[in-house]
């Protein structure tokens, strides 16, 4: 998903955290100039990590890193750091993570696509809803910033359930629809995929931006202030009441 237009350079990072051993060290090195670039183009020095792979694989539990990364910016913090994933790992450095939202703006964005485990034709996720949900309530009752991002929407089964579910472990839901947020074109790059398929078997309407929109109503009336829509969603401004 492409959702980090809006942040400096310093954003690409999370692409290749999970094969770059020096990372931590890149980081201290353009640290400086990174932060210089993003302060004079954007007014602050922002990191999203990551809008492509994942920073909590399953390897980094042997690797180290992410974690070694989060700890070079320890010493040298973002203004801001946003970070993305789709796994309950990120309990893992829970603690580093408690550190660092007090030495810059710390959101951690968790993805939970829907409330149906699969859909029909297509593998489960890595990390169920339940570990993804328990691990957004962890972290807010440490103190710390987290957004539900509902992206791509899946089609829902209970979406009061589902949302009212959102607003007791988070802080905020982004709902992003693959149409407008796949980085292409009328979701030409998703529509190439088993996905819309997969979705129209369970609700032929839900493939459209109409079906968002409904949904967005919906969880507005739940969350009152709280939930942003695609690109505008993830750069953490909401919806009024």
């Amino acid at each position: 998903m492409q959702h980090n237009h809006y942040l400096t350079r310093g954003a690409e990072w999370g692409a290749f955290l999970d094969v770059r051993r020096n990372a931590a060290a890149l980081y201290r090195k353009q640290f400086e100039k990174e932060r210089a670039w993003g302060r004079k183009s954007r007014d602050q020095f922002s990191i999203f990590l990551s809008s492509s792979t994942d920073p909590f694989l399953p390897q980094e539990r042997k690797e180290g890193i992410t974690r070694s990364v989060l700890e070079a910016m320890l010493d040298r913090p973002p203004d801001e750091l946003i970070i993305q994933t789709h796994s309950d790992r990120v309990l893992d450095c829970a603690g580093l993570l408690e550190q660092l939202d007090r030495k810059c703006n710390l959101r951690i964005h968790i993805s939970i696509e829907g409330d149906r485990e699969r859909l029909p034709g297509l593998p489960p996720p890595a990390c169920s809803i339940d570990r993804r949900m328990e691990a957004a309530s962890l972290l807010k009752r440490r103190g710390i910033s987290v957004v539900i991002t509902v992206a791509p929407l899946h089609p829902l089964a209970d979406p009061i359930a589902f949302f009212t579910r959102i607003a007791s472990c988070s802080d905020a839901v982004v709902i992003d629809h693959f149409i407008e947020g796949d980085g292409s074109k009328n979701g030409s790059r998703t529509q190439r995929t088993e996905l819309p398929t997969a979705m129209e078997v369970v609700d032929s309407t839900c493939t459209s931006l109409d079906y968002r929109e409904q949904i967005v109503a919906l969880a507005r009336g739940i969350l009152p202030g709280r939930v942003g829509v695609s690109m505008e969603g993830f750069a953490g401004r909401y919806l009024p009441d």
